[in-house]
C-alpha cells in the first residue's frame, strides 16, 4: 500500500435546535489517501490480489485511529471510498466491501451490523457524505446520520480516499419514534 497522507476530522456538536446537547455529540472521521493499487493497469479482471494486499492494511490502520479520535465508545459507524478519475468505482468498493477491511472496525467498535458506505468517483476536493448507522441494530433511527467531509487535494486521478467514520451517539435531539412503532 502506498499511503500519501492521513486526514482526521473531529466534530463536537454542543447545541442543536437552539438547545444544549448533553453530552456533546462527537463524530470522528479518519481518511487515508492511497495510490490506487490498480492504477495504470487498464481493466483488471481479478481484483483479489490487490484486495488481499491492501484492504487488511487499511483496516488495521484506520480502525484504531477513528476510535481514538472519537475518544469514547462508538455507537454509530460508516465507511467511504472515493476513487480518483483514472480509477473505477469498483476499485474503491473492492477495498471497503470485504471483511478483510470492515472486520477491523467492527472489532474495534464492538459492532455486529454491516457498515453503511458511500463510494463514488470524484475529483480532488469533492465533498462526500459518509452515512452512519447504529453498531448493533441498523433499524435504530436515532443513529441514522451522515457526516460531510472532503480532502482538498485528494483523491488525485490515480488515488483512492478510504475513510471510516464513528459517532459517540445518535443525532443530537433525535425524537423520531422507534421503527417498531410502525409495524
Amino acid at each position: 500500500m502506498k499511503l500519501r497522507k492521513i486526514v482526521t476530522y473531529v466534530e463536537d456538536i454542543h447545541t442543536e435546535g437552539g438547545r444544549p446537547v448533553d453530552p456533546v455529540a462527537r463524530t470522528a472521521v479518519v481518511l487515508a489517501v492511497i495510490e490506487n493499487p490498480w492504477a495504470g493497469q487498464g481493466f483488471v479482471t481479478e481484483l483479489l490480489p490487490g484486495i488481499d494486499e491492501v484492504a487488511p492494511q487499511l483496516g488495521e490502520l484506520l480502525a484504531p485511529r477513528v476510535v481514538e479520535a472519537l475518544g469514547g465508545p462508538v455507537e454509530a459507524y460508516g465507511k467511504a471510498a472515493i476513487v480518483g478519475l483514472d480509477g473505477e468505482i469498483e476499485h474503491g468498493s473492492a477495498l471497503i466491501h470485504t471483511l478483510k477491511f470492515g472486520d477491523h472496525f467492527r472489532k474495534a467498535a464492538n459492532a455486529t451490523t454491516l457498515l453503511p458506505a458511500v463510494e463514488k468517483r470524484a475529483v480532488a476536493g469533492a465533498v462526500f457524505d459518509i452515512p452512519l448507522k447504529h453498531i448493533t441494530d441498523a433499524t435504530i433511527r436515532s443513529h441514522h446520520q451522515s457526516i460531510e467531509v472532503r480532502v482538498p487535494d485528494g483523491p488525485r486521478a490515480d488515488e483512492i480516499v478510504i475513510g471510516l467514520a464513528a459517532a459517540s451517539q445518535g443525532r443530537p435531539q433525535a425524537r423520531l419514534a422507534p421503527l417498531a412503532s410502525e409495524q
